[in-house]
């Protein structure tokens, strides 16, 4: 089997082309062609519009026994879209257009009628020129005068728009360029104002975060030197404590650490837990010598006396002055311990 898409094809030896039948066509034969409305018209039977544009599926044949200069002209026929009347127009070679037959009228165009009006005054123009010689120096005065005046008019508006407005080209841009450029630099100049602004807001908070630092270990330094200055190794023994076990109060208030001597001994001021300790040196109470009855009952009498008079000096603590010396206190608690004993 032969290829489809060839480029040679084969022709027997006994090939005639002469013997080859040709086809007879009729010259008035109808395509069915693809169109668009070339100008705009209205249907005489239902009125309605066809606009410049408009595409149809028309049939085109070929006008009999007319010619332009031996171009052929070419009839078309199309159906309203609308009632579906036929409509036939057909070209105008000779004013490269096209003309209306019959099944619908063509809409007004001013262009066109201006066009045709020209046309007719200069054909009625040189009619006149062709047999009349003086007409022909007439209007050729009248064309030199009318162009005369227009240079002039025109002459006259160049040189008015010259004095009103003097346009400098070169000069706007160099202005535009320069004021591109001044705006430039006075967004720099302020971009870095602000910049700098920033800087020193910065610098000076830093600065007043680093003084406000110092004066508080300025003052921190002075109440340590104040506190040692004025804190002494022997104050410890005279200063008032109170004398309360470490916990919570009554209230519910956490109270201050207690020191692990003051849990043991307690403080040695005035009021505190070992003033309680401390009695007062009292004289020694005289008694009258029994009749030795027996030997066992003075012993218990006096032994009885003694409890009774320890438990009195203790139930009764010795309220001693905020002034006084804790070496007192304890020279006083060794005698009462010394007399009890005794």
């Amino acid at each position: 089997m032969s290829e489809r898409k060839v480029l040679n094809k084969y022709y027997p030896p006994d090939f005639d082309p002469s013997k080859i039948p040709k086809l007879k066509l009729p010259k008035d034969r109808q395509y069915v062609v693809r169109l668009m409305a070339p100008f705009n018209m209205r249907c005489k039977t239902c009125g309605e519009y066809i606009y410049k544009g408009k595409k149809f599926n028309a049939r085109k044949e070929t006008v009999q026994n007319e010619l332009y200069m031996g171009l052929p002209i070419f009839r078309f026929y199309i159906k309203c879209t609308r009632c579906l009347a036929e409509i036939t127009f057909k070209t105008d070679p000779e004013n490269t257009d096209y003309a209306m037959e019959h099944g619908a009228t063509r809409n007004f165009q001013a262009e066109k009628l201006i066009e045709e009006e020209e046309k007719r005054i200069q054909q009625e123009r040189e009619e006149e020129e062709l047999n009349n010689p003086m007409k022909v120096l007439e209007n050729r005065t009248k064309d030199s005068k009318m162009e005369m005046e227009v240079l002039e008019n025109l002459q006259e508006l160049k040189e008015l728009n010259q004095r009103q407005a003097q346009v400098d080209f070169e000069g706007m841009i160099d202005r535009y360029r320069e004021l591109e450029r001044m705006d430039k630099e006075r967004e720099k100049e302020e971009d870095e104002r602000e910049t700098k602004e920033m800087l020193e807001r910065a610098l000076v908070k830093r600065l007043r975060d680093s003084d406000s630092d110092s004066d508080k270990e300025e003052e921190g330094e002075s109440l340590q030197s104040n506190k040692s200055s004025t804190d002494k190794p022997t104050d410890i023994l005279t200063i008032d404590k109170p004398a309360q076990a470490p916990g919570t109060s009554a209230g519910g208030v956490k109270r201050a650490k207690v020191e692990t001597w003051e849990k043991s001994v307690g403080t040695l001021g005035g009021g505190g837990a070992l003033g309680s300790l401390v009695v007062r040196k009292k004289p020694r109470p005289t008694f009258a010598k029994p009749h030795p009855v027996g030997p066992a009952a003075p012993k218990l009498q006096t032994d009885s006396k003694k409890s009774v008079a320890v438990s009195n000096n203790v139930s009764k603590p010795v309220t001693t002055q905020n002034g006084s010396s804790s070496l007192s206190l304890l020279g006083a608690y060794s005698d009462s311990d010394s007399n009890d004993s005794e």
